[in-house]
């Protein structure tokens, strides 16, 4: 019979690895809020946009899972310190491997685990950017582009993320996504208002998987194809040169100073 580990890692569909989770939360009284799926669905945009060479499915039951020991108020700074480590030795008893804690406690930087899984370096930034955005009760949450800020020049000064600039590049290209035209409405501004309007957490997660999910996929995909056709496309000047001018001044001049005399060879050398 498989364990806890290997049935939410084989279930591949994200509805019923998030359903998986949720009920372990109710069982076990893991920290599993709102913030979760929220983080989640950041990480799951990243992802297909940056398509980097990681196991998808792995980083985001990571992402679910990462947070498990994290206090909902959490006031005593040792705690703040331990929780992913403490999470990391609780998920080992489930069974999960040696990697998949590794990267859970790699989440933050407290236990000072290195060298870290490029794994890892994702959900730190999904993890921090995505706790920016949400209201605090100190606070507000910050818009994308002041999250961004912070988290490259004072979350991260001293530290080496290998995704950050990738990650910046992805919510750039995500904050020109607009659920909502009349308005304004970025794909991530929608996201934080439907955390915001919605208590519920089955209701929040209802409305992320089968709302948001598709109207933002196939936003993105229309917003793909026009950069696409923008960048391939003849008409925006049918009469360009192939070459620059520079470019063929010295291909000319190269020609003229060769020794080559058969056409054939010349035509077998530019191709």
């Amino acid at each position: 019979m498989e364990n806890f580990a290997e049935y939410i890692l084989n279930e591949e569909d994200l509805a019923s690895k998030i359903e998986i989770a949720y009920y372990l939360s109710k069982k076990t009284k893991i920290f599993f809020d709102k913030s979760v799926i929220f983080k989640l669905e950041i990480a799951r945009l990243f992802l297909n946009y940056a398509k980097i060479n990681v196991d998808k499915n792995l980083v985001l039951t990571a992402c679910l899972l990462c947070n498990c020991k994290k206090a909902k108020q959490a006031q005593d700074i040792n705690k703040i310190h331990e929780y992913a480590k403490n999470g990391a030795e609780y998920l080992s008893t489930l069974g999960f491997g040696k990697k998949f804690c590794k990267i859970c406690e790699e989440v933050n930087r407290y236990s000072k685990s290195n060298p870290r899984e490029k794994e890892s370096d994702i959900i730190e930034l999904v993890d921090q950017f995505g706790g920016m955005l949400l209201d605090r009760p100190e606070r507000i949450g910050f818009k994308p582009d002041e999250a961004l800020v912070l988290l490259e020049h004072r979350n991260l000064k001293d530290e080496y993320n290998r995704y950050l600039n990738t990650f910046i590049d992805f919510v750039n290209f995500i904050e020109t996504i607009k659920v909502n035209e009349m308005v304004g409405m970025t794909a991530l501004r929608r996201l934080t208002k439907i955390y915001n309007e919605t208590e519920e957490l089955t209701k929040y997660i209802k409305k992320v998987v089968y709302e948001f999910e598709p109207t933002v996929d196939k936003l993105i995909d229309k917003q793909e194809e026009r950069i696409a056709n923008k960048i391939f496309s003849s008409e925006e000047n049918p009469n360009r040169s192939l070459f620059s001018e520079e470019t063929t001044k010295k291909i000319m001049s190269h020609l003229n100073n060769s020794t080559i005399t058969e056409t054939d060879e010349v035509e077998e050398s530019i191709s």
